[in-house]
């Protein structure tokens, strides 16, 4: 029955979490005219819409960010144990660097980290 009753508890204080956030959203939001406003907390004036369009080269270069961070992603919990797997964890993370690598070098290849 103690479970229950933590259960209870712990969904109680969620929707209560919900239900305050959702208020404080009430107290604090911009009424009149929110595309009119100005920005938050950046200070200055957009200089175009927020939803305009990107060139086409920055969703390449946003993958191959995305390859490193997933790669970071993976190497913290391989670092807690590849004192206790030995040589094959180390052989393993050198395959999944390998195919990392290959994405870089096609991304490369293909112009992705050009700036101009």
């Amino acid at each position: 029955m103690r479970e229950f009753l933590d259960l209870a508890a712990m969904l109680v204080l969620a929707v209560g979490a919900v239900a305050g956030l959702r208020q404080l959203h009430r107290l604090t939001a911009v009424r009149a005219q929110p595309l009119l406003a100005g920005p938050f907390l950046s200070g200055g004036t957009p200089d175009e819409h927020a939803l305009s369009r990107f060139h086409a080269r920055w969703y390449a270069l946003t993958l191959l960010f995305l390859a490193f961070d997933v790669e970071m992603l993976f190497m913290y919990p391989w670092a807690v144990v590849v004192a206790k797997m030995g040589a094959a964890a180390v052989a393993e993370m050198f395959v999944f660097l390998g195919l990392l690598m290959c994405g870089v070098l096609y991304a490369w290849r293909e112009g992705t980290l050009r700036w101009a």
